[in-house]
């Protein structure tokens, strides 16, 4: 089989998860796996996979330098970068470093085999700016809802608010884990608490509901969904976004 693949990934209980499924997947062989970036630079380059999942945060050195470290030494394996952290400054710094492709944690197992097996297939290149525009364009009509139903880009509900409305599209079921998995996860990224990010975010959709959009709310979303004063809860306002999003580009 030439669809081999090593994993380089610091959280213990992804990287199991992950040997397990691809140990079951008859797509893509498994060859390797490891939790630091010395030990991940020394496999890739012993083991020459067609491809190797990089987390960025690594003990050792970190995803950046195996990168460097991977284009420095020619090797033609490709790099799939993993990370929980997606600012369009760390993407670009990973492919610039020879990252084919850059995947936001967290992400189903299912969309990860698709991701690998057209990175094997077609041209890396193609495939990342095909991924860029969507991204953006996701990124643009997120925010053209947002002002339209009156919450303003200044205050830091506005950034939690789309940061959840993009995990609940890659991951829907993250959307019945909002306290446990989604607050958490938004947290960690803007280096904040669950809790913050839940008060943001319910302040963030009151301000739009003070604001009296009700109609611009309901005509965005094609139905009648609140009428007076009614509001949504957090998680039931990001599953609207979300849905309407992935009707959209579906």
């Amino acid at each position: 089989m030439d669809n081999t693949v090593v994993i380089v990934e610091e959280n213990k209980n992804l990287r199991e998860k992950l040997e397990e499924y691809f140990l079951k997947n008859n797509q893509i062989k498994l060859i390797g796996s490891c939790d630091n970036g010395i030990e991940g630079f020394e496999m890739i380059k012993t083991k020459k996979p067609t491809l190797a999942l990089i987390d960025l945060i690594l003990p050792g050195i970190d995803g950046f330098e195996v990168l460097e470290n991977m284009k420095k030494s020619g090797l033609s394996t490709k790099a799939v970068v993993l990370s929980s952290f997606s600012e369009e400054g760390m993407v670009k710094n990973a492919i610039d470093k020879g990252a084919s492709y850059f995947i936001a944690k967290p992400f189903s197992f299912e969309t990860l085999t698709k991701r690998l097996l057209e990175i094997f297939d077609i041209d890396s290149e193609k495939l990342i700016m095909q991924e860029r525009k969507k991204t953006n364009s996701i990124e643009e009509r997120i925010s053209n809802i947002f002002i339209t139903v009156g919450i303003p880009p200044h205050i830091k509900g506005y950034g939690y608010l789309r940061e959840g409305v993009k995990m609940a599209i890659k991951t829907p079921a993250i959307i019945n884990n909002i306290t446990k998995q989604l607050y958490p996860m938004i947290g960690e990224k803007y280096e904040t608490t669950a809790s913050k990010v839940e008060r943001a975010i319910r302040h963030a959709i009151e301000v739009a509901w003070n604001r009296g959009r009700i109609e611009s709310i309901n005509t965005i979303f094609g139905v009648r969904a609140y009428v007076g004063s009614e509001k949504p809860t957090n998680g039931e306002f990001i599953a609207l976004v979300a849905d309407k999003l992935l009707l959209e580009w579906a």
